[in-house]
């Protein structure tokens, strides 16, 4: 082999060399871009965890507010509801007192009507005396 076969030989064998570095380094850019974009990518998914536990704790907080809101309320039934029994005892009084006093009226109103009786059979009685006497 001649010097000059070698160096052609050289010369193909670099030309190899170098298309295959350029496809390479083809192959090492894609490679980059795409690990860019599996980092963008990273990156979101990152911001909605963050987002998605940022609600959760909104939720959270959401739930025990809630809670505390239904304890309030639990407690007020309650208390309406003692204040209800306590109305319904006293309305029940009421309605018996009112009874009791209509009853004593009517007997009241009964006497009086006897007594206006009385008094004006006296009051005869008497007019009666008095043409006798006078």
């Amino acid at each position: 082999m001649t010097n000059e076969e070698f160096q052609r030989i050289v010369l193909e064998k670099l030309g190899g060399l170098e298309e295959g570095q350029k496809r390479l380094e083809g192959r090492q850019k894609s490679l980059e871009e795409r690990q860019k974009s599996l980092e963008e990518g990273q990156m979101k998914l990152e911001q909605r965890q963050i987002r998605l536990e940022q609600g959760q704790v909104e939720l959270e907080r959401g739930q025990k507010n809630f809670e505390e809101e239904q304890k309030k309320l639990v407690i007020k039934v309650d208390s309406m509801e003692k204040i209800l029994i306590a109305t319904h005892e006293q309305t029940a009084k009421l309605i018996e007192f009112k009874e009791e006093i209509n009853n004593k009226i009517e007997k009241v109103i009964e006497e009086n009507k006897l007594l206006k009786e009385m008094f004006g059979r006296h009051e005869i009685e008497i007019k009666a005396l008095q043409r006798k006497i006078g």
